[in-house]
């Protein structure tokens, strides 16, 4: 998760029709699939295409978090081992892993839709898995999987 376009682009390679197509679903529910920058670490590419997903929130705790920061943060859904949902209500979350963690921020519970997911590595563009986020929004419509 990034704080901006500007910090998007310092990790990802960006041609201008992606550009455009970005600039319109920050911030928001899009996260955007792109070829990797050189600033990325190999581990964090995917293996075989080198493209990582960024996204820039529009949720007001978590954009706080970016702007104290300075700087992106990896994040990914919590799915406990043997789970089939993720979790998303604070107090279970709590319950489950306080005795494993420094810090609880409780902003409330999160979404169960997921992001809508762009693959702009490829063209045309397709939306790889659509969520809250609306791809006509984007000029995508029509891009589906």
């Amino acid at each position: 998760m990034c704080r901006d376009l500007a910090e998007i682009g310092r990790y990802v390679q960006l041609d201008n029709w992606q550009f455009r197509i970005v600039k319109q679903g920050v911030p928001g529910s899009f996260t955007f699939l792109l070829p990797a920058s050189r600033e990325v670490p190999r581990r964090l590419k995917h293996p075989r295409r080198r493209t990582i997903g960024v996204r820039v929130p529009d949720h007001a705790v978590v954009r706080a978090l970016l702007s104290e920061l300075g700087e992106p943060i990896l994040s990914s859904t919590l799915i406990p081992p043997g789970a089939t949902e993720p979790l998303n209500d604070p107090a279970a979350i709590r319950a489950q892993f306080e005795h494993a963690l420094e810090l609880i921020i409780d902003s409330g519970a999160c979404h169960l839709e997921p992001t809508t997911v762009v693959d702009l590595a490829t063209d045309p563009p397709r939306v790889a898995r659509r969520g809250r986020g609306d791809p006509a929004r984007l000029g995508l419509a029509s891009a589906t999987a």
